[in-house]
């Protein structure tokens, strides 16, 4: 006899709490084997596919393309066992382990939120990792036929109780900006209040204050400026675009990075001619390309083993400073999708040539939506090339929690002083971003000095192979 096995959304790590349907990868009615992906999801990280640890034939699919699920939410069902789905073989779990979702290990730890005061018909259980769940504390009193609700009317309105809402951040979001959850009816299992529910009650309701005001208010004349009550000034039509997915995930690491690091930046102007020639040198030469970036990043490793208080980051709770061994160098990645900053792991141990073909794979990665969650993570130093965007100079914001950042404008032809005469000659502006925690001025000039020399005599760079 044939076994319903319920396959949820898996946290897929990283800390992340949801992840939007992309494309279905299975029909109700298919049979699957085990770890065959069914799903492919968009996470604020990546565009990943999921596997499915279990092998039968799928009975239901929950989420349409487009939807945001949280984690923990039903994702398909499986009928293991069944004659279809390739019998007793087809039972099997798979012996893979996915983050946060396993076939062999224990449920979740559950994180239950109990009302504040007693209720007289219901007490609320709020399972964070799985769809909430009503549970009656006592039976409830008889109702009359008469005041009896069809099961196809509206849901009662929301008592004085908990309201059961997929996470503590959703909770947030909703008080941060004055939204009653108790006036929402979720979209999830059991009423379940998601994210997704927030997001379109703002885009859509004005908050009662506002509302007041707005009734008060003269109406504006067509074209002409609305002034918020908050003062700032919008024009009528205005649309509001929710922070999610990459640009989301890009908006709360740099806030937190403004927050948390004393920055500071300096730059110097640096005449790349010779390294261009010696770039020139080494492609006329055979072989494959090698590009300026990976040039860049092997002057960088360089500079870091020379000055490794920038190779480091700082710890808050043991008020620590941590320096790293190896080089995990990041690198700015413009893509369809938003910025992405994409790590090469052990930069330091890899020659120019090794370093270009790494660029390119997880460029052409980050461009397709390929790119994983351990590629876009454990980044010990960031180099940022905005020289491909046309423009000179930058302060850029350090990618956190890293300490270091090194900024590369456009190489230009400019009037420079060459051997004491004037010269037309190749020039970069370099820019470094450094935390002032995990180091002084003279440490930050002392690297970015050095950078200047290696791009200018690349012939320094001899000195460390």
């Amino acid at each position: 006899m044939a076994q319903v096995l319920e396959f949820k959304l898996p946290d897929l790590g990283e800390g992340l709490t949801e992840a939007e349907i992309v494309r279905w990868l299975v029909e109700v009615g298919d049979v699957v084997a085990v770890d065959q992906p069914v799903v492919e999801v968009e996470t604020a990280k990546a565009m990943v596919e999921v596997p499915c640890p279990y092998g039968g034939v799928v009975t239901a699919r929950f989420g349409e393309e487009g939807t945001e699920l949280p984690v923990g939410a039903p994702l398909i069902t499986v009928a293991v066992g069944a004659p279809d789905s390739g019998g007793a073989a087809a039972a099997e779990g798979s012996g893979n382990v996915l983050v946060g979702y396993g076939t062999s290990e224990a449920p979740a730890r559950r994180r239950r939120i109990r009302a504040t005061r007693p209720q007289p018909t219901a007490s609320v259980t709020v399972d964070a990792a799985a769809p909430a769940a009503v549970t009656p504390a006592a039976p409830a009193p008889a109702v009359p036929a008469s005041a009896a609700t069809p099961a196809s009317a509206a849901p009662a309105a929301p008592s004085d109780g908990p309201v059961p809402v997929i996470s503590p951040l959703v909770r947030r979001l909703a008080r941060e900006n004055g939204l009653d959850l108790r006036e929402l009816t979720g979209s999830g299992p059991e009423g379940l209040i998601l994210r997704a529910d927030v997001e379109n009650a703002l885009r859509t309701a004005v908050p009662r204050d506002q509302a007041a005001q707005t009734v008060q208010a003269a109406p504006a004349a067509p074209g002409q400026a609305v002034q918020r009550p908050n003062g700032s000034a919008a024009l009528d039509g205005g649309r509001r675009i929710p922070l999610k997915g990459v640009r989301g995930a890009v908006a709360d690491k740099l806030s937190r990075s403004r927050r948390e690091i004393p920055d500071a930046t300096c730059w110097v102007d640096a005449d790349a001619t010779e390294l261009m020639r010696a770039r020139a040198a080494m492609n006329a030469a055979g072989g494959p390309k090698i590009s300026l970036l990976a040039l860049l990043a092997r002057i960088c490793t360089a500079a870091l083993a020379r000055f490794p208080e920038l190779n480091s980051t700082v710890d808050l709770a043991a008020r620590e400073i941590v320096q790293f061994d190896q080089v995990h160098l990041g690198f700015a990645a413009q893509t369809d999708r938003g910025l992405v900053v994409p790590v090469v792991r052990d930069a330091h141990a890899r020659d120019a040539e090794a370093l270009t073909a790494e660029f390119a794979r997880l460029t052409e990665a980050g461009r397709e939506g390929r790119l994983t969650p351990g590629d876009l993570t454990g980044g010990t130093f960031t180099l940022n090339n905005y020289g491909v965007f046309g423009v000179d100079g930058s302060t850029p914001i350090v990618n956190h929690p890293e300490a270091a950042m090194l900024g590369v404008g456009r190489i230009i032809p400019k009037p420079w002083v060459h051997e004491g005469e004037l010269a037309v000659r190749q020039v970069v502006q370099l820019s470094l971003t450094f935390d002032h925690r995990v180091c002084d001025g003279g440490t930050a000039g002392g690297f970015l000095r050095y950078v200047a020399d290696c791009v200018e005599q690349p012939a320094v760079l001899l000195r460390t192979l």
